[in-house]
């Protein structure tokens, strides 16, 4: 049976609040920064894109590095959702899934500049509801395969992701991971830029 919708009205004011702050703070952690910095390679925010997530750290040669990032920024959304419901229920996961991904994307800590979202995206359909996930992955698998451009993948997949929660009877999360696609397509304007221009670089290909 699909869940409410408005799950915002299923939760009271200050714990929505909290669940938010709860999601945010986890979400702000800087793995590509801390990850990069602990390890003694220069700092991620001044090579390739500038971008702090798993993409870029790979730009440093390090492809365990890059590996510990993409884990990192993953988990730390599936940590919001999970601790989130498990002190308050339901609906404050998803507000805490909500306050991951813009802690991810905006983290106060680096002037609100992060990173792109696709990692804890991942994270957070995981610990609300895996089947997205599953679909996320195979799409961007597909995508990937067919025209080898790691964006368009990624956009594609985001879209699907809240199709397939939609289509199970998951209508609350769908409506999460829709409003969290438009963020992440925003945070990808650059790539899509490039897309639509034919200058987006393929997977393997260098520079």
């Amino acid at each position: 049976m699909p869940a409410s919708v408005p799950f915002l009205a299923e939760i009271p004011l200050t714990l929505a609040f909290a669940a938010l702050v709860l999601g945010y703070l986890l979400g702000s952690i800087p793995f590509g920064i801390l990850i990069t910095r602990f390890a003694g390679t220069q700092d991620i925010r001044t090579i390739g894109s500038g971008n702090i997530g798993a993409t870029n750290v790979l730009r440093t040669g390090r492809k365990d590095l890059a590996a510990a990032t993409l884990l990192g920024d993953a988990l730390k959304g599936t940590a919001a959702v999970l601790l989130a419901r498990h002190f308050w229920g339901e609906p404050a996961a998803l507000i805490a899934g909500l306050g991951a991904f813009i802690g991810h994307i905006a983290p106060v800590w680096l002037k609100f500049k992060g990173g792109k979202g696709v990692a804890t995206f991942l994270g957070i359909a995981l610990g609300l509801f895996w089947p997205s996930l599953v679909v996320f992955a195979v799409v961007w698998l597909g995508m990937a395969f067919l025209f080898r451009y790691s964006s368009l993948a990624a956009l594609t997949a985001s879209v699907a992701t809240p199709l397939s929660a939609w289509a199970l009877g998951r209508a609350d999360v769908a409506v999460l991971m829709a409003l969290l696609a438009v963020l992440l397509w925003i945070k990808h304007h650059a790539n899509i830029s490039r897309l639509l221009s034919g200058t987006e670089t393929k997977i393997g290909a260098k520079g």
